[in-house]
């Protein structure tokens, strides 16, 4: 090739290398401002943000009063996107979130029946405190979550892209709640849970929320362009080994399979589903991004790996009693799973 003269596959690497950067760029925009607001859960709002990116839907689990519904209600402010907020009580009905069909009549007296759309259809849903509403109200979202639809009286209905649930639980207050079926724990890309803040935190969170402080967020990314970079995602590369150990680490964690550890064989009831697999290495992909790489490192995996499966686990007697979390029992696995390489 001859001096000044550009091959066709650098251009394209040059053309890649932008939208890596452009996504790169976008990332660090939304997660400026949602740190703005938010004092000590960088690790949180990394976690909602690869979500966000990756496609997915994320749990969010603490104690009341650590600003998760605080750092929903700042990503809706960060992105120009539709945002709607369902408070899930006993007495919830599905209609109340997916809608129902009414009859409306127009002004020469016709009727006719009608779809009254429910809370559900936005781009950003925050279902706060999700595990107090009834089983039968829990899969009202069953197929807005994995289909991006909802069917009504037999019509199906679409949703807005991008369409992004964060829902809330308390952990620790059982009374007049509903355990989450692990149908719907399993359409939860991530759970993420929100810890206590430090001394030093505690200190900078009041003399934001105790004084004349007022902070306001600009938005800085839209759905089109999530949308995009939600393509981007889905080509970065994966190399065979990389995605053997993510299924090798999906199917470790059932107990009768050969890649199972010890404490997997002792304390876990049922493993993570195919989905946990398909979190992985979309996560990892977004990771990837984020490191300036467009292929998959099984670090990248490690670094996710938690969120990506602690809710996917169920544990039996013997794991409660001891006091046995499914981060011990996927740390373990970090721990003992090799990577392996493939002809």
């Amino acid at each position: 090739m001859s001096d000044g003269m550009t091959t066709e596959t650098e251009m394209d690497t040059d053309a890649i290398m932008e939208r890596v950067e452009a996504f790169r760029d976008a990332h660090s925009r939304v997660r400026d401002q949602l740190n703005r607001i938010m004092v000590g859960q960088e690790n949180v709002v990394e976690g909602v943000l690869i979500s966000l990116f990756a496609g997915g839907h994320v749990l969010l689990e603490g104690m009341p009063g650590l600003g998760k519904t605080l750092l929903i209600r700042s990503l809706s402010q960060a992105l120009r996107l539709d945002f709607n907020r369902v408070q899930f009580t006993p007495d919830l009905m599905p209609a109340d979130v997916t809608g129902t069909t009414i009859v409306a009549q127009d002004d020469e007296g016709h009727r006719e029946f009608r779809f009254q759309r429910g809370p559900i259809f936005s781009q950003i849903l925050l279902a706060d405190e999700i595990n107090r509403a009834t089983p039968k109200t829990q899969s009202a979202m069953l197929e807005a979550m994995q289909e991006r639809s909802v069917t009504v009286a037999g019509t199906t209905h679409m949703l807005d892209k991008p369409f992004f649930v964060m829902a809330t639980q308390n952990p620790i207050e059982q009374e007049g709640t509903y355990p989450l079926p692990e149908a719907q724990l399993d359409r939860f890309f991530f759970k993420l849970l929100v810890g206590l803040a430090s001394r030093e935190q505690m200190h900078e969170i009041l003399n934001r929320t105790t004084t004349r402080m007022e902070i306001k967020l600009e938005p800085v990314l839209d759905g089109p362009g999530i949308v995009e970079f939600q393509k981007l995602v889905r080509q970065v590369l994966i190399a065979p080994h990389v995605q053997d150990y993510a299924i090798r680490a999906v199917l470790g964690t059932h107990n009768s399979s050969e890649f199972a550890t010890p404490m997997v064989r002792r304390f876990v009831r049922h493993g993570a589903s195919p989905r946990a697999a398909q979190t992985l290495v979309l996560a990892g992909k977004v990771r990837a991004l984020l490191d300036h790489r467009v292929h998959v490192s099984v670090d990248d995996l490690k670094r996710i790996m938690q969120p990506a499966i602690r809710h996917r686990i169920l544990l039996n007697f013997e794991a409660q009693a001891e006091g046995i979390t499914p981060d011990m029992i996927i740390d373990e696995m970090l721990d003992i799973l090799p990577v392996e390489s493939i002809d």
